[in-house]
């Protein structure tokens, strides 16, 4: 059985944990967030 793929919108701190602890954990994870600062800051952080 494959892992789904997940997706968080939000990378405010909470956003940002649950994204980051999920992909952690095997599971591909799409991140979205309002202004993509944030989101590229994320990417920036944690290119896994």
């Amino acid at each position: 059985m494959s892992k789904q793929q997940i997706g968080v919108v939000g990378m405010a701190v909470m956003g940002r944990n649950l994204a980051l602890n999920i992909e952690s954990r095997g599971y591909t994870v799409s991140i979205f967030n309002r202004s993509g600062d944030k989101t590229d800051e994320v990417i920036a952080e944690n290119p896994g």
